[in-house]
């Protein structure tokens, strides 16, 4: 069981150091499970979407002196995701249940947003994915709202009200 992450398959700035983290632990699970499927053993990578952490609460509290501005946009995005907070008891749930299952599944994303995040990466190209990346922060704030209905737009820029879901 490897506890990862949806940045192990979404990296995206400013989160190079822990993407980069969990790329490796993704790809060294797919090699472990190659290894050891012959001898009944399962290997499982949870990915946990926005979890409500004290890393996730840190992660909404950009740093004053970024020059980038996908430190702000991040930070926002957590900010607004932490607005209906995930529990890490889900995450352990998930876990248990994968011990518990005889799923010989590899990926399991876990949390509300998780699997459709990850499904909206694996739909573009890596050239969108980095023009999306290095989009003005109103074409990100609009496409971010537009495709995830999450209105990640920094206090007091705030132009629209999250859908009801």
């Amino acid at each position: 069981m490897n506890l990862s992450s949806v940045a192990g398959r979404f990296a995206a700035s400013p989160m190079g150091p822990y993407t980069t983290s969990k790329f490796a632990l993704e790809a060294i699970s797919e090699v472990l499970a190659q290894e050891v499927k012959a001898f009944n053993v399962r290997v499982a990578i949870v990915e946990p979407g926005v979890i409500d952490t004290p890393m996730a609460r840190r992660a909404a509290q950009p740093p004053a002196d970024s020059p980038y501005p996908q430190h702000r946009r991040f930070a926002a995005m957590f900010v607004a995701s932490l607005g209906n907070p995930v529990p890490p008891s889900l995450v352990a749930e998930t876990i248990r249940e994968i011990i518990e299952s005889e799923t010989t599944q590899l990926r399991h994303p876990v949390g509300p947003s998780a699997a459709g995040l990850l499904q909206w990466r694996a739909s573009m190209s890596d050239e969108d994915f980095v023009s999306w990346g290095a989009l003005q922060d109103s074409d990100w704030y609009d496409r971010v709202h537009k495709e995830f209905g999450l209105d990640a737009r920094p206090r007091g820029e705030q132009s629209w009200r999250r859908p009801s879901q």
